[in-house]
């Protein structure tokens, strides 16, 4: 099977994007697409449901981001500490962001947002590159995808994977949050997700 992209991108500019496409979305999306489809096809809510996370982690940019969406590097963490020194980080005990010895800093970048220094050395063995000496490689696009890609799919960032609520019959489309993040936005998500379903299955070609 495989996507046609001219039905595919009509369907979500209007369902998803209100209309309009920026090159950077169509980009993403891209990105995405390929990424996912170089692992071999399978479930495609699979691949819905990592395009509504991308969506919602990068403010609908679909573009890799930094944690609060900060231009650069200090000013990303300048604001988790003024937020966390505001107590509005409650769930957060060890400060990831505070830059290393050498001023690397490990808090959120990407389409889904990697933080800690242990995880961006897991996302380097599954990219090939050194995040942990160069964390700002995971803002370039290409490796951003596939840290979404095949961290959703091998449950490598909450332990929970996509298999586990979209399998058959199952499609938990409000559970499958805890992947990425407990239950924040998962309705808000789940219906963006949803919606790329519909616009992806009206695409399918076999």
């Amino acid at each position: 099977m495989r996507i046609d992209r001219t039905i595919f991108f009509a369907a979500v500019r209007h369902s998803v994007f209100g209309g309009r496409l920026s090159e950077g979305q169509v980009a993403g999306i891209e990105a995405l697409l390929t990424r996912f489809l170089a692992r071999g096809w399978s479930d495609p809510r699979w691949l819905a449901y990592m395009l509504a996370t991308a969506h919602h982690e990068t403010g609908e940019t679909l573009q890799p981001v930094r944690e609060t969406f900060a231009a650069t590097n200090d000013e990303a963490v300048a604001r988790l500490e003024r937020a966390f020194r505001a107590g509005k980080l409650p769930t957060v005990t060890t400060p990831y962001w505070r830059p290393d010895a050498v001023g690397r800093s490990y808090y959120g970048r990407g389409l889904v947002q990697i933080t800690h220094r242990e995880n961006y050395q897991t996302m380097s063995r599954i990219t090939g590159l050194d995040l942990v000496a160069e964390p700002d490689l995971a803002l370039r696009l290409d490796v951003a995808a596939t840290i979404l890609v095949v961290g959703m799919t091998e449950g490598l960032f909450s332990g929970a994977r996509l298999a586990d609520f979209f399998c058959g019959m199952k499609a938990d489309w409000t559970g499958a949050r805890k992947i990425v993040n407990g239950r924040d936005r998962a309705a808000k998500i789940a219906a963006t997700a949803r919606t790329f379903d519909a616009a992806i299955r009206a695409a399918l070609v076999v």
